[in-house]
């Protein structure tokens, strides 16, 4: 039996308009909740209503933003210094001037930021009209743009970017989208807030690739097919709850510290005009609870009257509460208990704090591998926008990494000086690079060396190169100081017994005479 499939690759453009935005409306409560978690303006949890509304706004929600520190402690550890193309042994330049000139210095942290947080950041490599042979790459976050992968090479096989202006002088929301293709690339414009799009201008590049890359955090395999399906996961999954109740701990705390840290006082057989200032006039209920002057005509002998306090609060359960919620929310991130606050009555000794970093610098590691495919995707495709092709070479790109992890420079400027002394196992560059210099840097060295070099030894050439013939010399120069005496010679007879001729024995000593 023969079954007609019609791919989602078949899809006229306005059909994959009308998915796409289906799909991304789908995800973006979740994506900005996430992204609230990080600028700490989640909404308070674990609090009755009728209690906020009787705070009456005179305490404030107090936010410990854990999630937005579970992000930078990792993005603080992911430094891109290059690319290095197969068989060669730096990175490339070219690949870096183009990574320079789209100051993705900039733009790359942000993009991992947003990939942590929200799951993914996405890339978008274009012409520049301006320069050909530096094409244009953006940073993008996944608010404003959605892809769909081909299920079978894992490819973005379309992807749609939206954008929204409410400040029409009618009223109205325009809008405007960005259709990516493999082989073309769509714009269309809105005037009722993306309800009906219309086509503005479209170009036919034929690169046969969409020009999109997505930087994925946590991938799955399983979550892309889920509805709706889900593009990598976000590190602060599991730290919300944490979050959230460490929030509402510390609110409570600071209520507790309005109501019950400061001493209550009670007044017995006093009346309302009794309580005035040195200068007779009444206190306020708020000035009499913040503890200022009291006077009153009445005593306690003789009208009977009492004054006292009530012991304070002690918040003490709060801090044990917290700290809790700290130990907690590091066991599940990697982060050392000392990256939260959390600290005891005998600190850690150095290699203690060394220790307790290796999980969170495994954890900063696998990201630099994820990371480094998607941008190492985007230089290929920067190399296909600009060249029309990918050469061998880039299909084997590596994507340089500062050392995730956290050693003091002399340890690892030791480490370094033993590997390289130990018979070579450390090349020079690769030991420069080691100790976190860049390519630059490592070619401004190089050049120094040969400079100091080349004044240390000399003119080599003049030293050591052909020299000039000398001057012929008189004949009777080469007459020698002293002449040598003929030897003498002697004749030594054998032992009888031994029998034969006798022997010439020439004395070979030189006697040497003046001329």
């Amino acid at each position: 039996m023969n079954v007609l499939i019609t791919m989602k690759s078949e899809l006229s453009p306005t059909h994959w308009v009308a998915r796409l935005a289906r799909l991304h409306n789908a995800q973006l409560p979740e994506l900005e909740l996430l992204d609230a978690y990080y600028e700490g303006e989640q909404p308070l949890s674990y609090m009755h209503p009728e209690l906020i509304r009787r705070l009456d706004g005179r305490v404030r929600q107090v936010v410990i933003n854990w999630p937005q520190l579970v992000v930078d402690a990792l993005d603080e550890r992911l430094d891109l210094t290059g690319f290095r193309l197969g068989g060669q042994q730096a990175a490339d330049r070219e690949l870096w001037q183009i990574w320079q000139a789209n100051r993705l210095d900039l733009h790359a942290e942000q993009a991992h930021v947003d990939a942590l947080a929200l799951g993914r950041a996405l890339a978008i490599v274009g012409t520049n009209e301006a320069d050909a042979a530096t094409p244009l790459v953006t940073v993008e976050s996944p608010l404003d743009v959605h892809v769909d992968l081909d299920p079978r090479t894992r490819r973005v096989r379309a992807a749609l970017k939206r954008q929204f202006s409410d400040d029409a002088e009618d009223g109205s929301t325009e809008a405007w989208a960005t259709l990516y293709l493999p082989n073309e690339t769509i714009w269309y414009t809105s005037e009722d807030g993306g309800g009906t799009w219309v086509e503005d201008q479209r170009d036919e590049h034929g690169l046969g690739r969409v020009p999109v890359v997505p930087i994925v955090n946590r991938p799955r395999t399983r979550r892309r097919r889920t509805a709706p399906p889900r593009l990598g996961r976000s590190e602060l999954a599991a730290v919300l709850p944490l979050s959230d109740a460490a929030s509402k701990i510390a609110t409570d705390m600071m209520v507790s510290a309005e109501y019950h840290a400061m001493p209550r006082r009670y007044a017995l057989g006093f009346d309302k005009e009794d309580f005035v200032d040195a200068q007779g006039r009444p206190l306020t209920p708020w000035e009499a609870v913040a503890g200022v002057l009291w006077a009153s005509p009445k005593s306690p002998k003789e009208d009977g009257v009492s004054v006292g306090q009530f012991p304070e609060a002690d918040l003490s359960n709060f801090h044990s509460t917290l700290n809790a919620l700290a130990r907690l929310v590091a066991s599940l991130t990697g982060l050392p208990p000392h990256f939260l606050g959390y600290a005891t009555e005998n600190p850690a000794s150095a290699d203690g704090i060394r220790s307790s970093e290796s999980r969170h610098i495994k954890r900063a590691e696998r990201r630099q591998r994820s990371f480094g495919d998607g941008w190492e995707e985007v230089m290929r495709t920067v190399l296909l926008v600009r060249d029309g092709r990918v050469p061998d070479e880039a299909l084997r790109m590596e994507a340089q990494w500062v050392d995730a992890a956290t050693p003091t420079f002399a340890a690892q400027a030791d480490g370094v000086v033993k590997l390289f002394s130990a018979d070579r196992l450390l090349p020079r560059r690769a030991s420069r690079r080691a100790l976190g210099y860049s390519d630059a840097q490592i070619r401004e060295m190089e050049a120094e060396d040969a400079e100091a070099y080349s004044r240390a030894i000399g003119d080599q050439a003049g030293e050591f190169g052909p020299k000039p013939l000398p001057a012929p010399r008189d004949p009777a120069d080469d007459e020698p100081e002293f002449e040598r005496v003929p030897a003498r010679r002697a004749l030594v007879r054998l032992d009888p017994a031994v029998g034969g001729p006798p022997l010439a024995v020439q004395f070979r000593e030189p006697v040497l005479a003046g001329r």
